[in-house]
């Protein structure tokens, strides 16, 4: 007597949990640990110096940046996968409404690196954009490439935004951590603690990519003044 094959049920799915437990932790080579956003010379000049101050730091960039430029943008890219030249554009926009030319660069270089390990992962597409970036037509930005790739690993679109931003805080964390302003379980206490506020964030209505804005000017002006300090770990 043949048995019926159990249909596979949508509930307990658990390859988009999977691929955002991956491609969400720091374990994942994805070159960000270069890169400190500017965290470095606050803490050299004495700017960031506690616990609180990279509390408070954090909650600044997802407050003034991630919710209303980064999150648009990752959604954007990821809405838009399966169509590489609308992903062109919006790479494009990205670039024009980046001003500071060192966040540019992190955000090309931290892309870039993420393209190049998807493409070895064999994600496919990451090899068709990179020859739009190795032939000068397209940026590769760090939040384009988070939106673009991850929508191709079986993640969902809610999740992409929430490992987007869970990221961005464990990118600050860590480098606050290198940095020794603060040590693991501080950064872990401050990670949980900002869990409600990035649940709360993500209630917000997403910015369409004609209407992103962000106003982060302490990090954005640190990340300048970032090869005026005497010794440096980080890229910027």
């Amino acid at each position: 007597m043949l048995q019926a094959k159990p249909r596979s049920n949508p509930v307990n799915n658990a390859e988009p949990i999977l691929a955002a437990l991956q491609y969400g932790d720091s374990f994942f080579p994805s070159g960000a640990a270069s890169f400190s956003w500017g965290l470095e010379t606050l803490t050299s000049e004495g700017a960031v110096s506690s616990a609180q101050d990279v509390h408070l730091f954090v909650l600044a960039q997802l407050r003034g940046r991630w919710v209303s430029f980064d999150r648009g943008v990752v959604s954007a890219a990821f809405e838009k996968s399966s169509n590489i030249d609308e992903v062109l554009q919006i790479d494009s926009l990205v670039e024009m409404q980046t001003l500071a030319s060192k966040m540019r660069e992190g955000s090309h270089r931290s892309g870039q690196a993420l393209l190049q390990v998807h493409e070895k992962m064999g994600n496919k597409g990451a090899a068709a954009y990179r020859k739009h970036v190795l032939a000068a037509e397209a940026h590769g930005n760090l939040n384009v490439m988070q939106g673009f790739l991850w929508a191709r690993t079986g993640m969902t679109a809610k999740d992409a935004v929430a490992v987007s931003a869970h990221s961005l805080c464990v990118g600050y964390l860590s480098a606050a951590v290198r940095l020794g302003v603060i040590g693991h379980i501080e950064a872990q206490r401050i990670l949980k603690s900002i869990h409600p506020v990035i649940s709360n964030l993500c209630e917000h209505p997403i910015p369409i990519c004609t209407n992103l804005r962000s106003f982060t000017p302490m990090a954005e002006i640190a990340v300048m003044r970032h090869q005026t300090i005497d010794s440096r770990l980080f890229a910027n």
